[in-house]
């Protein structure tokens, strides 16, 4: 593998202040990569690879804010989506266009098919479609803190209660940083989608190449129908995901990685000649 000292675009959808992208940033830059960080300005998870921007008479707005111990690091807050920001970046707009893409820390696992709504994905997705390589890493707060004392809705709220700031963030950039050598001498394009535990890097398992498993970690439910409105909640998914998937190594302690790729034809379908 090459000794890589590349320039890499850090971005996310949980926003430019959020801890995850700042630990990610911290891990690449100390290991020698050029670092420019471009993150939505808000919270725009559940974008997937939509490209949606906030304009003031067609400009998109963009702010430069200073992140916490990040002084030597350029950063970008963006009235847009992780996708758009990505092509953002393509386009040259916060300096040269970037070797690689890493998207995230995610709050919250991005797993199994469910990573279609993914704005941390889409943002990896986005910028294999401009064919440069990406990862997108997310912290699974849910299987290790909450889902061993928890169930259903009560470990989603277990979730949301947790003191963010505490997270092991720190394991799961070293282990997304350690595969950025690998990464850049993959094909252009190469996307991969890391999982990493909530535990400290010396209770993680290991790191296992994994299947997508059928479904996500959380899933939408319906709470209350009504005249005229819906009210929708999110709970846990069904347990027992089948093994040798990113979910079942994440519930056994393991970080999980799956090579992924943006929409393409499938050649299995034979379609008719005429329609």
């Amino acid at each position: 593998m090459a000794d890589v000292r590349t320039r890499v675009l850090i971005t996310n959808d949980d926003g430019v202040a959020a801890p995850g992208i700042r630990w990610l940033a911290y891990a690449a830059h100390a290991a020698g990569h050029e670092v420019v960080v471009a993150a939505p300005q808000q919270e725009a998870s559940g974008m997937s690879a939509a490209l949606n921007a906030v304009t003031d008479q067609g400009r998109v707005v963009i702010t430069r804010p200073t992140l916490p111990g990040l002084a030597d690091v350029v950063s970008y807050g963006v009235a847009a989506s992780p996708a758009y920001i990505t092509v953002l970046a393509g386009l040259g707009v916060f300096g040269p266009a970037p070797h690689l893409v890493l998207s995230g820390i995610n709050r919250g696992a991005n797993a199994g098919h469910a990573i279609l709504h993914s704005g941390t994905v889409g943002a990896a997705l986005t910028a294999a479609n401009q064919g440069v390589s990406a990862l997108a890493v997310s912290l699974d707060v849910l299987t290790p803190a909450a889902a061993s004392s928890a169930t259903g809705g009560a470990a989603v709220a277990a979730l949301d209660a947790a003191d963010d700031e505490a997270r092991n963030w720190s394991a799961a950039a070293d282990l997304a940083v350690g595969l950025l050598p690998w990464l850049a001498d993959a094909p252009a394009g190469t996307v991969l989608n890391l999982n990493v535990p909530d535990l400290p890097a010396d209770r993680i398992a290991g790191l296992r190449p994994a299947t997508l498993a059928p479904f996500g970690q959380v899933q939408m439910t319906l709470a209350e129908t009504g005249e005229g409105y819906v009210r929708t909640t999110v709970e846990a998914s069904e347990p027992h995901p089948p093994p040798g998937s990113d979910l079942a190594w994440l519930a056994d302690g393991y970080a999980a990685v799956t090579a992924v790729r943006p929409p393409a034809p499938d050649p299995a379908v034979t379609l008719p000649a005429t329609l």
